[in-house]
């Protein structure tokens, strides 16, 4: 069966790479680096594409945003994917940390899913076949956020909104300015402690003590929001989805979960130079047993704004529901628009509806958020999964 939307899988093999403006492939920009060649030397593989996998979701027992991941597989039937083959087209640009951009075009409109890195190329060559293929491992922007080192933030005072502390942190590692997209945070910072750590912990450390979200884009962008959009992200007109075959989008596979996973009723923060902050429910408590957590080393001002926090967090997870984890989409055999348009648009935080018709004429309906993609595709297969959660209360922080 025809698959409902075109990949496009693109490479750029330039040499070098260094953090710039954003390099444009035909008229969308893609990915937030350029490599350190005058002209990019930008390859369209998408017509020996096997098959691609893509994921990035935020990990709710962590409570933070993992790295985008993707694995593209290429078929070889040449040997140009060998990195010793001087004839091949690419050589000697088969290295690691090349960008890589997976989009889609449908009903004339494309679409961003993945933008990254190759970190690994994995070689099968089966033994007494003609073809062999390539897997291309990729990772978004957080892996390289993970592997550099800081110690002093350029730019940075005291007094300044986390929004602005993540842009000088970004500054510091010498990410473009035209591929970021950052709130003006609500909470204000102490200086920067100075310590060796690497970017990805500077980012996310002030992530937490905003309680915003940082995170990178199915374009490659850099997005920070504060936390009066992430305890309001609650949309009046939330994307339906319906199991009853004939209303809203349909849905192929649904998982549910009752467990004590998100509960949170005790939570200590202490600001660098402070004294800790503790806040606890004692009705979630006798309810569910303790369930605490320590936040070290935050960057508000005050032991004031870290009450403030603790109470905020330990207000908005202290009780448990049935929740949806995740709903599937079969683009391929439900073969329809709107499901086709949800699975390329939706993104973080977008609102969605579920209703799950039940044995014994029950109905779960669950107004949730957002918090995960993964598109499995296939010459002949298109699966879209939706990792979602329940949207945070609104709480006077």
């Amino acid at each position: 069966m025809a698959l409902p939307a075109t990949p496009i899988v693109k490479i750029n093999l330039s040499t070098g790479a260094s953090f710039g403006p954003a390099f444009i492939l035909g008229t969308s920009q893609l990915g937030f680096a350029e490599f350190a060649s005058a002209v990019p030397n930008i390859v369209d593989v998408s017509s020996s594409v096997l098959k691609i996998d893509t994921r990035k979701e935020r990990n709710l027992l962590q409570d933070k945003y993992t790295a985008g991941q993707a694995t593209v597989r290429i078929v070889d039937p040449t040997g140009a994917w060998n990195p010793q083959n001087t004839s091949s087209p690419y050589y000697p640009n088969l290295v690691p940390l090349r960008q890589i951009t997976i989009q889609a075009t449908y009903s004339s409109t494309t679409y961003s899913i993945f933008a990254g890195y190759i970190t690994e190329y994995k070689y099968t060559y089966p033994k007494d076949q003609d073809t062999g293929f390539v897997d291309l491992i990729c990772f978004d922007a957080f892996r390289l956020m993970y592997n550099s080192v800081i110690t002093t933030v350029t730019g940075q005072a005291a007094g300044q909104d986390t929004g602005t502390r993540t842009a000088k942190i970004l500054d510091t590692i010498g990410w473009s300015g035209s591929q970021r997209s950052l709130d003006t945070g609500n909470t204000t910072c102490q200086a920067d402690p100075g310590t060796t750590r690497n970017a990805l912990q500077a980012l996310q450390t002030v992530e937490f003590t905003e309680q915003g979200a940082f995170y990178i884009d199915k374009s490659g962008n850099a997005i920070f929001k504060n936390r009066t959009y992430v305890y309001n992200a609650q949309s009046a007109s939330p994307v339906k989805f319906n199991n009853n075959g004939t209303t809203d989008i349909n849905y192929s596979g649904i998982t549910f979960a009752h467990d004590d996973k998100t509960i949170v009723n005790s939570c200590s923060v202490t600001r660098i130079g402070g004294t800790t902050q503790t806040y606890t429910d004692a009705t979630s408590a006798a309810t569910y047993f303790n369930h605490g957590i320590t936040a070290p080393d935050m960057l508000m001002q005050t032991d004031a704004n870290a009450l403030s926090l603790a109470t905020a967090y330990v207000t908005t997870r202290k009780d448990t529901t049935i929740r949806i984890d995740s709903i599937t989409l079969d683009l391929v055999t439900l073969s329809y628009t709107a499901g086709v348009q949800a699975a390329l648009d939706l993104d973080y935080f977008d609102t969605m509806e579920i209703t799950n018709y039940q044995q014994g004429a029950t109905t779960i309906i669950k107004t949730l958020q957002c918090q995960g993609i993964a598109h499995s595709i296939t010459p002949n297969t298109w699966i879209t999964t939706f990792v979602t959660q329940e949207a945070l209360l609104d709480v006077n922080y």
